[in-house]
């Protein structure tokens, strides 16, 4: 599963890095470039992205 969200992971890491918005509203960004996830997909992403950058810890 953490090879399969490596792109969306990149792509977060860019949103965060721009300080554009605050990351917790990042799901509907994240599902609008990657359609294919979805609203729930992507906040799924969203919070193993954050567990991850938290904790360094696998998702």
């Amino acid at each position: 599963m953490e090879q399969d969200n490596h792109t969306y992971y990149e792509y977060l890491d860019e949103l965060r890095d721009s300080g554009l918005i605050n990351m917790f509203g990042a799901a509907k960004f994240l599902a609008r470039e990657f359609p294919e996830l979805g609203y729930d997909k992507a906040v799924s992403v969203l919070h193993c992205w954050m567990e991850r950058y938290g904790t360094r810890s696998v998702c």
